[in-house]
């Protein structure tokens, strides 16, 4: 080998091993900063969402049986007062626009991550069949990592067997990590980007299922950063009550539809929002009421 092949190779070497070196770094420092930014986070709202589950308006009657699955924001963990959690807001509205009492579960739990879905699901009483259920996750998916492929897979499950049941499912996909002050740069950046992307997985499996998704980084995405201290609350990570109540006029829209008392929406969706693939999605029934499938 003359000398310089010798020369080319051994720069090629160098330039291997240097940019082995600037990765391991970068994944060094991020795994650092991820430390660094649990630990400004903390727990100051503990690992339990105020309880708020009851009947809402009962005085109407003909109950609408909604369930929260996911993650501590579909928990509603950060909210000051039961009724100000996303599953009592929800409730609130859902009261008001349909004139019915609406029947809360709450399955979510704090921590929660993609493939916990199966077993919250499957923690839901015996011959329970609600009208419609909302699922907030993927931020847990992301902090810790897990493949989208994975992320898909297992909020398709979920979908899947709810639909199959007869009952309508309303996502709201991955919140935008950009927003998070606490967490450092770049740190920030990477979490924004790998939410945006899970939030588009997560929109395709949902509405190829026959389900609504309602894009959470569109919607309410900006008031967060516009407003921070007024939509988080103490933790700076969760939403506060104000945060919650954003949330929950933001995906009203959709629950509704989903619970078929919407008939014009597929005609004018509301920004941010995705409703089913129109071959995989049942239509509602002719009095206004739920349609199941």
């Amino acid at each position: 080998m003359d000398l310089r092949w010798r020369r080319v190779l051994g720069s090629f070497a160098a330039g291997a091993v240097l940019t082995l070196v600037a990765l391991v770094a970068a994944v060094t420092t991020l795994k650092a900063q991820a430390r660094i930014a649990r630990r400004v986070i903390g727990k100051p709202l503990g690992e339990e969402a105020l309880a708020a589950d009851r009947v809402y308006k009962k005085k109407y009657g003909d109950p609408i049986d909604l369930v929260l699955l996911g993650d501590s924001i579909a928990a509603g963990l950060g909210a000051d007062d039961p009724k100000n959690t996303l599953g009592g807001e929800l409730a609130r509205r859902l009261t008001k626009a349909t004139r019915r009492a609406v029947r809360l579960h709450t399955a979510a739990v704090v921590g929660a991550e993609s493939s916990d879905l199966a077993a919250q699901l499957a923690s839901l009483p015996p011959a329970y069949v609600p009208h419609v259920a909302v699922i907030v996750v993927g931020g847990n998916d992301i902090t810790h990592r897990v493949r989208l492929a994975e992320s898909r897979r297992h909020l398709a499950d979920a979908v899947r067997a709810l639909r199959d049941g007869g009952t309508g499912v309303v996502v709201g996909t991955c919140p935008d990590l950009g927003a998070l002050q606490p967490l450092p740069q770049p740190l920030r950046s990477l979490g924004a980007r790998a939410s945006r992307q899970l939030a588009a997985v997560q929109r395709d499996a949902t509405t190829e299922l026959g389900g609504h998704a309602v894009s959470l980084a569109d919607v309410v995405g900006p008031f967060f950063i516009t407003q921070p201290d007024e939509m988080f609350a103490l933790d700076r990570f969760h939403p506060s009550g104000a945060g919650y109540r954003r949330t929950a006029k933001a995906m009203l829209p959709s629950v509704l539809a989903a619970l078929g008392y919407s008939r014009g929406y597929a005609d004018s969706v509301p920004f941010g929002h995705h409703p089913p693939i129109p071959e995989k999605s049942s239509q509602p029934d002719a009095t206004g009421h739920p349609a199941r499938a």
